[in-house]
C-alpha cells in the first residue's frame, strides 16, 4: 500500500483522513488508542516523537519513502502530490493567500489553545488539572474564532469560493471544540458553517473511524 495513515479517533489525524476520503484515494489505516506512544506497542519506533498522525507514502519505492507527522501538512501534500484537485487552491488563483493562511491558522491559532483545555480538563489526573488554565485558553480560542465568524458571514467556505483543505483544517478545530463542549459558544455564522462541513459524507466517515 502506497499510502498509510496511523490514526486515533478524535485527534488531528482526522484532517488527513478526511482529505483521503474526499479525494477517494486508496489508503491503509491503522487505528490506535490515544495516546499511541503508550497504548500502541512499537509506535515510538515507527514515529520517534510519538505524536499522531503519522503518514507514509512509499509509492516511489524504499529509497523515496515520504514520512510526515503534521496533519495539515499531510493534507496539503495529498492534494499537491495526488491532484489536480479542487481541494487545492493554485498559486495563481484568487484566494491563494487566504487558503495558506487558513491552513496554518487552523493549528497554530485555533487548535493550539484547545489542546491546553483538553489537557487540563480531560487528560491530566484529577489532582493536577488546572481549571484556570482551561478557562483562560477557552477564552483565547473564542477570541481567535472571530476570524471564522467574519470569514463566513458572506461566504460558504473559507477560500476561493469552494470547499478546500483549508475548510478541512479549520473544520477539525471546530470538531475538537464540539468534543470539548465548546460548540455552544459558536456565533451564528460559525455554527452554520460547521453544520455544512458536518453534512459531508467524508467528514462523517473520518470522524467515526
Amino acid at each position: 500500500m502506497a499510502l498509510k495513515l496511523w490514526h486515533c479517533a478524535g485527534s488531528r489525524s482526522i484532517r488527513p483522513l478526511w482529505t483521503l476520503e474526499e479525494m477517494g484515494l486508496d489508503y491503509e489505516l491503522e487505528v490506535m488508542q490515544f495516546p499511541p506512544r503508550f497504548m500502541h506497542a512499537g509506535y515510538s519506533e515507527i514515529n520517534p516523537i510519538g505524536t499522531v498522525p503519522f503518514f507514509i507514502d512509499d509509492a516511489g519505492g524504499s529509497e523515496q519513502i515520504i514520512q510526515m507527522t503534521e496533519s495539515a501538512g499531510i493534507s496539503q501534500y495529498l492534494v499537491d502530490r495526488y491532484g489536480p484537485s479542487d481541494l487545492a487552491v493554485g498559486v495563481n488563483e484568487v484566494g491563494y493567500g487566504d487558503y495558506l493562511n487558513w491552513i496554518h491558522r487552523s493549528d497554530a491559532t485555533l487548535t493550539f489553545p484547545q489542546t491546553l483545555v483538553l489537557r487540563y480538563t480531560v487528560l491530566e489526573p484529577e489532582a493536577t488539572r488546572l481549571p484556570k488554565v482551561a478557562e483562560d485558553y477557552t477564552k483565547w480560542f473564542y477570541s481567535r474564532l472571530r476570524s471564522v465568524e467574519l470569514a463566513t458571514a458572506d461566504n460558504e467556505f473559507l477560500a476561493a469560493n469552494r470547499f478546500t483543505i483549508a475548510d478541512i483544517a479549520v473544520g477539525f478545530a471546530l470538531h475538537l471544540a464540539e468534543k470539548l463542549g465548546l460548540a455552544g459558544g459558536f456565533k451564528p455564522n460559525t455554527a452554520a458553517y460547521y453544520e455544512r462541513l458536518k453534512a459531508r459524507p467524508a467528514f462523517q466517515k473520518a470522524t467515526t473511524l
